[in-house]
């Protein structure tokens, strides 16, 4: 497991054990783990953002502290709040990370997530010119999104 999954991993563990919120002590974490405090700052950035469903505060300092909150909305307003999020352009690691939260979320079961992982994945696309891959990937996703309203 990579070192930035095993960050997620933790962090996702810590919220699913204290009902969706988590504060974070970074230089604790990091030594916990093993890894420089930048990769945690790297994996909240990438995967705890608003468009994936999360709030992040942060404090600096001696006392400072990083907290995230998982947002509790009904299904279809986090559905909406996430196509709207989207843009014209996905990538793949966001894709998967989307899906993953709302896997976790149960708003997708494990068998759909799985199907529009591949969907959206580069082997899927790959008779698109690579130019225009992350455009598809972000239409693709946004209408089954929306299907499953």
């Amino acid at each position: 497991m990579r070192m930035s999954d095993l960050v997620a991993q933790t962090i996702l563990e810590m919220l699913d054990s204290h009902n969706g919120n988590a504060e974070i002590q970074r230089n604790e974490l990091a030594t916990t783990l093993g890894c420089v405090p930048s990769q945690i700052n790297y994996v909240i950035t990438s995967r705890f953002t608003p468009e994936q469903g999360y709030i992040v505060e942060s404090r600096r300092g001696g006392g400072g502290y990083i907290r995230i909150t998982r947002v509790q909305a009904d299904e279809k307003a986090l559905l909406m709040h996430i196509v709207n999020s989207i843009g014209d352009s996905l990538d793949k690691a966001s894709a998967e990370v989307m899906l993953n939260n709302l896997y976790r979320q149960s708003i997708l079961d494990r068998r759909i997530a799985s199907l529009m992982a591949i969907a959206l994945s580069d082997r899927a696309l790959r008779s698109a010119p690579q130019s225009i891959r992350d455009n598809l990937r972000a239409d693709i996703m946004k209408n089954m999104l929306i299907t499953l309203e």
